[in-house]
């Protein structure tokens, strides 16, 4: 017990509670608002501290505080809208960073636990396994071909991180699913680790091939993919989308279901036109979209 304790106390003193500024005209503030918290973890000897984007997304001003209630300005390093996963930066020296490993040695049924903030210098633990590293999609244009799903629910802000027995991270805590047997979601850690040179230095990926976005919220129902929101002046928006609407067709190929419908759109570049047909009103509509970037519409 004294060796677990010792242990969580090592992992708290190198995570922090992120607090975020956003302007109110930036797109993502009507969806996550203007002021948003989370938990970050340093993972290098430079400062560098591991946490999930939708807590900063379109930050101006962003600050981070310690166990011991020191607070220190951070920097937004970089951003990857794909897995979810954004870098902060503050001086070296501060925090001492929490050993890392691949989640890709990790299997079902595995022991994980996380550490995540509560606000301030409080933290809070809780411990699980592993339930599946199956496929996740979700209502935001957003999948991960493998995803951490846990046991246990996360006691605290996102952006935690998921920890081996070992104490290694391995994963950044993204979502409490409320799902009985899949509680929390995690995005691997090394969608930063294996790409972090590329990150530091462009402040995304700029290797991996664009992919088209409509800026739109999905349900996924059965057989079905609605339309459940926009984002306001994104390209679903401006073109004609509406809630409401069920895609049926993406230049022409039938889609059922929200992955489907997600890897069809992908398949185009920014720029390109993506002909839709939608159910409204008891009738087929057609639509003309061009695809937009994610990375320059947030970047605004």
């Amino acid at each position: 017990m004294d060796g677990h304790l010792r242990l969580l106390r090592e992992i708290a003193a190198s995570t922090v509670t992120i607090s975020a500024e956003i302007p109110a005209s930036h797109p993502s503030a009507a969806v996550l608002g203007t002021s948003r918290s989370g938990t970050g973890a340093v993972v290098d000897a430079a400062g560098t501290i591991l946490t999930v984007n939708y807590i900063v997304l379109g930050a101006k001003r962003v600050q981070v505080t310690d166990t011991a209630d020191n607070t220190y300005p951070a920097r937004l390093v970089a951003q990857d809208f794909t897995t979810g996963i954004a870098a902060l930066s503050i001086e070296s020296g501060h925090l001492a960073p929490l050993p890392c490993a691949s989640s890709n040695s990790v299997n079902a049924g595995e022991d994980v636990f996380l550490l995540a903030s509560v606000g301030g210098a409080e933290r809070r633990s809780a411990c699980g396994f592993v339930v599946s590293t199956d496929a996740f999609d979700a209502y935001w244009e957003y999948s991960l071909e493998r995803a951490i799903w846990i046991s246990t629910i996360n006691p605290g802000l996102g952006g935690a991180p998921l920890c081996d027995p070992g104490g290694h991270m391995i994963g950044v805590v993204s979502l409490n699913l409320g799902a009985i047997g899949r509680a929390t979601l995690a995005i691997p850690a090394e969608h930063f680790f294996e790409h972090a040179d590329e990150l530091r230095r462009y402040g995304r990926r700029v290797s991996r091939p664009s992919r088209a976005w409509l800026g739109m919220f999905c349900y996924a129902l059965p057989d079905r993919t609605v339309v459940a929101g926009l984002v306001p002046g994104a390209p679903g928006d401006t073109s004609g989308l509406v809630v409401g609407d069920i895609i049926v067709r993406v230049d022409e190929e039938q889609v059922t279901g929200r992955l489907q419908l997600y890897e069809a759109i992908w398949r185009h570049k920014p720029g390109d036109k993506i002909e839709l047909k939608v159910f409204r009103g008891g009738r087929i509509e057609k639509l003309q979209i061009t695809g937009g970037d994610a990375d320059e519409f947030f970047a605004i």
